[in-house]
């Protein structure tokens, strides 16, 4: 009889364990979510990573390079414009990247019931995953990449920034040609809202971008990634790809949140910049820039790496002090400033560098609701492609430079490729020379000593002032 009632206790305890595990769990908390959730997380933290602003002293990669290329100066700590600064990539990995990874692995362990759809869904994660690994090799140059993303390996190797960018350009290629305009993709995403034609046109310029980086460097891939683009990049502003925020946090614009929310009063136009739109009496000042109080009309940039008072200066546009004011991974001026470039270097067939660069100059003025004034602003001798002074790269560089404003990455990479703006370190400035490369983040020296050290030789040396593979001028 006892032997009974130990087996029922026995039956007992594990039946109420059973029912104390299953209430044991937190229903509010998701342990498996849609791979759309994934996607747009990673979508959202690359425009945060892009569109934020820091002094400088830490900082993910991206959002201290509008003050390296001086479109913005910190007028209250000093150490972003002085190159006195500790990068970090985690959140480039851990936010975007794993979350992209995350997002493939969910749909082929689920596909949806169209394989198309499938389809679709994994190329638009690739052109994401492209997009982002480009700006970080653009920006350190040999980096963790095919052992990046496993959980197991505390200690990645880093690959060759040469061989990462054929690659990417390779994946890149082969995720346009697998979309089908035919079918859809995400029910929604942030980016193009679930349209394939839009990912096809993006992934085209990202395409024709990246071939023209790395055109001085290895004309055969470069050539043969912008003529592979050329038939499908963006044909007008309608196809900029660009990320709408909401008027309530967590999904507001990264730039609001730093300048409003934080009430930051460190940030103001940088003299170089403001002095350039100034002599061009560049209509978009009234955009990028709030005149100095107290005055009518008056646009002053700060020269970059001192602290200076803030209200003597211009400060950021109010555009920018708007929680809905959409963040730029490319726009259609970029595209056409690309199409002046493949025109005076005579590849793939386009011609008429005057009217693309031209067509840029107007996206621009477009975008920011001015097309009105673009023909005035055209007409000054120092804007007109024929009489503007001059190589084509210093025509194409200083326009370019204006147009994008707000894209500190960009503005910074272009500066790098094509030599324009020339620029001056601040007298203060921890280097002699604007910075060229982001350095390693500094706890790699620590957890990944042996990876670092072989990268750091690979590249040339871990410093400010190593030229990258592809910036060969």
């Amino acid at each position: 009889m006892k032997n009974y009632i130990v087996i029922f206790l026995i039956a007992l305890f594990f039946s109420c364990s059973g029912d104390l595990e299953d209430m044991n769990v937190d229903v509010k908390n998701a342990t498996e979510a849609p791979a759309e959730n994934f996607f747009n997380n990673a979508v959202k933290n690359m425009s945060d990573l892009l569109s934020g602003i820091t002094y400088g002293a830490n900082g993910n990669p991206f959002n201290t390079t509008r003050l390296l290329v001086q479109q913005i100066s910190s007028v209250t700590y000093n150490e972003g414009t002085t190159y006195y600064s500790n990068f970090t990539w985690d959140n480039v990995y851990l936010g975007v990247l794993i979350n992209l990874d995350q997002s493939a692995q969910v749909i082929e362990a689920t596909p949806p019931t169209n394989a198309t759809v499938a389809a679709n869904q994994l190329a638009i994660i690739e052109i994401m995953t492209v997009f982002t690994y480009a700006k970080l090799v653009e920006s350190f140059g040999d980096i963790p990449y095919s052992q990046a993303l496993d959980y197991d390996n505390i200690s990645p190797a880093y690959d060759a920034d040469e061989v990462i960018y054929e690659d990417l350009i390779s994946r890149l290629t082969a995720a346009i040609n697998a979309l089908d305009e035919g079918q859809g993709s995400w029910s929604q995403d942030i980016l193009y809202n679930g349209d394939v034609t839009g990912w096809k046109k993006f992934g085209s310029s990202l395409l024709f971008q990246m071939g023209m980086r790395v055109i001085d460097a290895d004309a055969t891939l470069g050539t043969q990634a912008i003529t592979a683009a050329l038939p499908n990049v963006f044909s007008s502003n309608a196809d900029v790809a660009e990320v709408e925020h909401l008027e309530s946090q967590p999904n507001t614009a990264e730039l609001w949140t730093d300048l409003a929310v934080g009430n930051r009063r460190d940030f103001v136009g940088c003299a170089p910049f403001v002095d350039y739109m100034n002599a061009l009496e560049d209509p978009r000042r009234a955009v990028f820039f709030q005149e100095v109080d107290g005055t009518d009309g008056v646009y002053l940039g700060s020269p970059s790496g001192l602290a200076v008072t803030y209200f003597d200066y211009s400060r950021f546009g109010t555009l920018f002090y708007q929680p809905t004011t959409p963040v730029i991974f490319m726009d259609y001026s970029t595209v056409e400033f690309l199409l002046a470039e493949a025109a005076e270097r005579s590849i793939g067939g386009v011609t008429d560098a005057a009217g693309h660069y031209t067509e840029a100059i107007r996206a621009s003025f477009d975008y920011y609701g001015l097309a009105d004034s673009a023909d005035a602003y055209l007409a000054h001798p120092d804007v007109d492609y024929a009489t503007a002074p001059g190589t084509w790269e210093e025509k194409i560089g200083m326009q370019k430079w204006v147009a994008l404003f707000n894209q500190g990455l960009e503005a910074w990479t272009e500066y790098r490729r094509l030599d324009y703006p020339v620029l001056e370190a601040p007298p203060l400035s921890f280097i002699p020379t604007v910075p060229v490369r982001l350095t390693y983040p500094i706890s790699e020296q620590t957890l990944n000593q042996a990876n670092y050290d072989s990268a750091a030789s690979s590249v040339g040396g871990d410093l400010m002032t190593t030229k990258l593979f592809w910036d060969v001028n």
